[in-house]
């Protein structure tokens, strides 16, 4: 037999093993999955309840009731606003570059919610933001990573990369002038929440803003810019085209089996198997799921202790670079991966590299692609209607939040989809 001839038969050999081998790795998963409640249960013990006071939400819905009365017949396009004085058009200016210059990638989008919550611990949402763009980049470089472009075409990978920047630029564009402004009514000792709609902020966040200035109620104002961020991509991304084809197309169905939505958050870098907490999306283009995980990764965040203290370490400690090496280095390296035209060996046992086996290649975003110019959101307002109050609902800690190895197992099953394509 030739070489080649022993290479086809040597990569079935590992193929057939892998096959063979799938009920152990089944059952190790179940097991994991089992250790991951126990784990999550022990967390959670000295969890605390993240909640909005009754008599804030019903104060709320009394003042976004009279926000649609006041512009029912106003389109946002045509909303009055006082004039302004000249030091708050040059903060209007200085705001809108500042925005503008920080929403050049996902690295400098990441830093800057980071950088804003140091300054201003209130703002929970920054830090949760700040860990939600960090997937958001480890999904980007995935796709110029060791695994993925050997199981999607170069336009695809174009696609959801496009998909990607889009979703995360546009919610930076919406909500970091909204920060920003706070930072600047804080410093000037009075509320500049007047000029919102000069940013182009929905209605619906006004009075949010306006209770928060009064109450300091953090959890009000993280489950508002939530729902605001996700219905503000929801017809400017989700259900444009062309994305909306992709979501609803079958390879990127396919993800929700492979599990590639998986939003992590790494608290402790205890070798050999950092750990990490968080939740799996399983269908981006459902609005109601991506609130929901939203509010569960919020009161995971700062509900749980050991999550909040073990995630600030991490966030103060390593810089976002986009390579997952960031909080995996065991697994993986920030080189670039190989073409993906060579043949791919085996790698992967578990969260652990089988013994001499390289580490994946998972590039920094810098080396994966280039900076995207701005484009800029349609304009319009999405608040119609106080439907928006059901999503208060619940921000509670879900039962099982400790996902390591959930994450392992979803990386195995993308390597094992890689070597199923390659030998077919």
């Amino acid at each position: 037999m030739n070489a080649e001839g022993n290479a086809k038969a040597a990569t079935v050999s590992r193929f057939v093993k892998r096959m063979l081998a799938i009920p152990l790795h089944a059952a190790h998963y179940l097991l994991g999955k089992a250790s991951n409640y126990r784990r999550s249960a022990q967390l959670a013990e000295s969890a605390t309840a993240l909640a909005i006071p009754s008599q804030t939400l019903r104060r709320i819905r009394h003042e976004l009731a009279a926000q649609l009365r006041r512009d029912a017949s106003l389109p946002q396009e045509t909303a009055s606003i006082q004039p302004i004085a000249a030091e708050e058009q040059s903060l209007v200016r200085a705001i809108a570059a500042e925005t503008e210059r920080m929403n050049r990638n996902n690295v400098t989008r990441t830093q800057a919610y980071y950088e804003l919550y140091s300054r201003h611990p209130e703002l929970h949402w920054a830090l949760l933001a700040h860990m939600v763009s960090r997937n958001g980049g480890w999904n980007m470089t995935d796709l110029r990573g060791e695994l993925l472009p050997r199981l999607l075409t170069d336009d695809r990978l174009r696609m959801s990369f496009a998909f990607l920047e889009r979703a995360n630029s546009f919610i930076f564009h919406d909500a970091y002038p909204q920060l920003l402004l706070y930072e600047a009514s804080k410093s000037h000792g009075k509320s500049l929440f007047h000029l919102l709609p000069l940013f182009r902020v929905s209605a619906f966040m006004s009075p949010i803003w306006d209770a928060f200035w009064r109450d300091r109620c953090s959890e009000l104002l993280t489950a508002s810019l939530i729902i605001n961020e996700q219905h503000y991509i929801e017809d400017r991304v989700v259900r444009s085209e062309p994305f909306a084809s992709m979501l609803n197309s079958v390879p990127y169905r396919a993800q929700t089996w492979l599990q590639l939505n998986v939003l992590a958050f790494p608290y402790t870098s205890s070798l050999p198997h950092p750990r990490l907490a968080g939740r799996v999306l399983e269908h981006f283009a459902n609005l109601q799921e991506r609130i929901g995980i939203g509010m569960q990764l919020y009161a995971i965040l700062f509900g749980v202790p050991d999550i909040r203290e073990g995630v600030l370490k991490f966030a103060s400690s390593t810089p976002h670079t986009g390579s997952r090496a960031d909080y995996w280095p065991q697994l993986f390296a920030p080189e670039r991966p190989s073409s993906p035209e060579k043949p791919y060996a085996e790698k992967l046992n578990g969260c652990s590299l089988l013994p001499g086996a390289a580490r994946l290649c998972s590039p920094k975003l810098a080396d994966a692609w280039p900076d995207t110019p701005f484009d800029s959101p349609p304009r319009y307002d999405w608040f119609d209607s106080l439907t928006v109050m059901e999503y208060y609902d619940d921000l509670t800690v879900p039962h099982a939040f400790e996902i390591t190895n959930e994450a392992c197992f979803a990386l195995n099953k993308i390597e094992l989809a890689v070597l199923t394509d390659q030998l077919l």
